[in-house]
């Protein structure tokens, strides 16, 4: 796969949002349900095009980025395939001690690893992501990056265990319902 030279910027809205342990709901109008583990970054305090790189107050989660593949792929943008309730688990805990730029980070199905990478292999810093994304808006406390996934996303069958580990995080849970 090609590089992309800037980020692809898409939006969920506050209703996928779910906790670990909270069940997925596998939705009957897909059939190609995916799991991507990835780095979340959580907005602490604003941030502007004009909030200096040193002063972004930031802390660090992990997200699933559930994604319903088969509509991505069927309707050429990412909205309705990344929007369900339910389609983004965050958690367990949300952190600013650790070091985001060398961090573990594997996903497992049912106990089998499908995701084992380094953030350090990142495609964009998590500073870099957020000065593009606040070059655009203005983000807000609370407000939740996903940095993208390594390779070996893959796809979820419903009562499949999903876990992503982030070795200074924790690990975030969820069952497929």
């Amino acid at each position: 796969m090609e590089l992309p030279t800037e980020p692809l910027l898409f939006m969920k809205p506050s209703t996928s949002i779910i906790a670990h342990n909270n069940a997925i709901i596998y939705p009957d109008s897909t059939n190609k349900l995916d799991y991507e583990g990835e780095l979340g970054i959580v907005i602490i305090d604003e941030i502007n095009r004009n909030t200096p790189i040193d002063d972004f107050n930031i802390a660090y989660t992990i997200v699933n980025d559930v994604t319903a593949r088969d509509l991505q792929e069927k309707d050429g943008q990412w909205t309705r395939a990344k929007s369900f309730d339910t389609f983004c688990p965050i958690g367990p805990v949300v952190t600013t001690d650790i070091n985001p730029l060398d961090q573990v980070i594997t996903t497992s199905v049912n106990g089998e690893v499908r995701q084992d990478s380094n953030t350090s292999k990142m495609i964009f810093t998590p500073k870099k992501l957020v000065r593009y994304i606040s070059n655009i808006m203005k983000l807000n406390p609370g407000d939740v990056i996903a940095t993208g996934t390594p390779p070996g996303v893959g796809q979820l069958e419903k009562e499949d265990v999903v876990e992503i580990s982030i070795e200074d995080i924790g690990v975030l849970r969820n069952i497929v319902k």
